[in-house]
């Protein structure tokens, strides 16, 4: 297979579709299918005693962010960790979808009662989503993953340790802004390193390999 650097090149275009599809389908698409139903609430003791510290939204809003870039310098490094990472990533993600329909979770969050910008910021995130579909916790599960995989790339000297703190940071994040209880996090990363296993062992990315070479005739 021929490999490229070059982030012109649309080898990256079907595998990053695909993703961007299939997160839609499991995260949006599953809380149409459940959030009316019954769910499960797995709030242990230390739930309640972590405190709500709503200045950690900023990390949690800048994980937006990771993904883009992280996402994009996966893509741009070659056509080989550009499949696999992505292949493996929506084998996670496929799993997190069976995980929301079968055990549906929920939590409780604290009401805001403060007026400045980190609980406006809070507020503002609360009303685009629902406290459901939290186990496994995507936004740990996303960063998770751009970290096991940033020694792919040509950056992995300054981009493995960054994105290993970054993930911590994450992990707190969405605690600390309650957004996901504790349980959330050791499920995010347990399928994250399903997904990476699976994806390495049945060796996922020669789909999008075929996939390519039929509509970019193996350029």
């Amino acid at each position: 297979m021929k490999k490229s650097t070059s982030f012109g090149f649309k080898y990256w275009f079907v595998p990053i579709f695909a993703l961007i599809v299939i997160n839609t389908i499991a995260y949006t698409g599953t809380k149409l299918l459940t959030d009316s139903g019954n769910h499960f609430d797995i709030a242990l003791p230390i739930d309640a005693a972590i405190p709500f510290i709503p200045a950690f939204i900023v990390i949690y809003i800048l994980s937006y962010a990771q993904w883009v870039i992280g996402y994009g310098l996966i893509a741009a490094e070659s056509k080989e960790v550009c499949y696999r990472v992505i292949s493996s990533e929506i084998i996670a993600k496929l799993i997190c979808m069976v995980i929301f329909l079968v055990f549906p979770t929920i939590m409780t969050r604290p009401a805001i009662t403060g007026n400045g910008i980190f609980e406006w910021a809070t507020n503002f995130i609360y009303s685009l989503d629902t406290p459901t579909t939290l186990f496994p916790s995507v936004h740990c599960l996303e960063s998770w993953i751009l970290f096991r995989t940033a020694h792919k790339t040509r950056h992995k000297k300054w981009l493995v340790p960054l994105w290993f703190v970054f993930a911590l940071l994450v992990f707190a994040s969405v605690v600390f802004v309650k957004q996901h209880l504790i349980l959330d996090i050791p499920a995010a990363i347990l399928v994250g390193e399903i997904g990476l296993f699976l994806g390495k062992k049945l060796r996922t990315e020669r789909v999008f390999e075929k996939i390519n070479q039929k509509l970019l005739k193996g350029e």
